[in-house]
């Protein structure tokens, strides 16, 4: 892991300085404005500009269109089959499969990885009758439009120093049994964690939720595995960094002028690890998914979150843990057939 080696360039330095003033600019919009799912304003801009190093219309397209399919996927579930849990599970396991072909294929990847990541939230907060469905499907919507708007604000006011060479192309395509093996085995998953979610009573649990899904983006086994070590370890950092801002702030915690400064300089610090690692989805990734959760979903005027921070690492632990059993028994299953074996067929 190159975390710590891998020298910031002028260009890599605004990145981060791009990805914790526009994930700040979301919190603060959404906070001062009193929205709900304030979750969604806060991570979303970290998923764009994290993933993205330079915002363009090829991305800013991808993540809007997510958001309206995703939107009109879950109203039509959620209003035709919601309380048919039975007849619901295989519509979600068919959304699930082609959104994973989408980030098999590299092409769409920033599309189907929002995709699933709102899918997989949404389809568990509606899920709950106390909650609106069209509020939560304009919600998540409006967080994607101001995200691509403060993406494009941010690359305007921290442009880059000097023109990024674009990324190169893969040697070689993916074959068809490697994509139908990522496809179904993240489809698989992420179908798995939406009937847990909704056996249970886990409102309180969607960094866990987040996780299991945040760790089927590599789509393999040793991919996953992988990223589960730095993701556990960015959960960690995310967790402490947001406890010692509990602890520093006290009763003035709820002081959004005060609060804003320190979420800025968390993501800014994730942030740098994150370009560092230059992998995509790493510890920095991680910390900074984890500290956005923190701070969009739990923090309100005078909530204490020092136990919600405490369950969030517990919860993903456990996530994790039973993600990569699981993942690693289909990583078995699918080989044993030639059409979706992950290797050479």
């Amino acid at each position: 892991m190159r975390l710590w080696h891998h020298p910031l360039s002028d260009n890599d330095v605004r990145q981060c300085a791009r990805i914790a003033t526009g994930a700040t600019l979301g919190f603060a919009v959404c906070k001062f404005f009193g929205f709900s799912f304030g979750v969604f304003f806060t991570v979303t801009p970290m998923l764009l500009l994290g993933l993205v190093p330079v915002i363009n219309g090829r991305a800013a397209r991808q993540l809007l269109a997510s958001a309206v399919i995703s939107g009109i996927e879950v109203g039509l579930l959620g209003g035709l089959f919601g309380a048919h849990p039975g007849l619901m599970t295989p519509l979600v396991f068919l959304l699930f499969t082609y959104k994973f072909a989408c980030m098999s294929k590299g092409r769409f990847f920033l599309f189907g990885a929002n995709s699933v990541l709102s899918l997989s939230i949404m389809l568990h907060f509606a899920s709950y009758p106390d909650l609106p469905i069209n509020t939560l499907i304009f919600g998540n919507l409006g967080a994607n439009v101001l995200s691509v708007a403060v993406a494009y604000l941010v690359t305007w006011l921290i442009p880059d120093v000097t023109p990024r060479q674009p990324p190169a192309a893969p040697a070689g395509g993916k074959q068809s049994h490697r994509m139908r093996h990522e496809a179904l085995m993240g489809a698989s998953l992420a179908t798995i964690s939406f009937v847990v979610f909704q056996l249970f009573d886990l409102r309180d649990s969607i960094s866990a939720q987040a996780t299991t899904v945040l760790l089927l983006f590599p789509m393999h086994w040793n991919g996953t595995l992988s990223y589960a070590r730095k993701r556990t370890l960015g959960t960690v950092l995310g967790v402490a960094y947001a406890m010692a801002c509990q602890v520093i702030l006290y009763d003035w915690f709820g002081v959004l002028i005060l609060v804003v400064p320190l979420l800025w300089i968390g993501t800014l610090l994730f942030a740098k690890a994150h370009v560092k690692e230059a992998s995509g989805s790493g510890v920095g990734f991680g910390a900074m998914a984890t500290l956005g959760i923190l701070f969009g979903q739990s923090l309100s005027p005078s909530q204490d979150f020092m136990y919600d921070a405490l369950y969030r690492v517990s919860s993903s632990a456990v996530a994790i843990v039973i993600t990569l059993m699981l993942c690693f028994a289909l990583h078995k299953l699918l080989n044993c057939f030639s059409a979706t074996r992950f290797g050479a067929a």
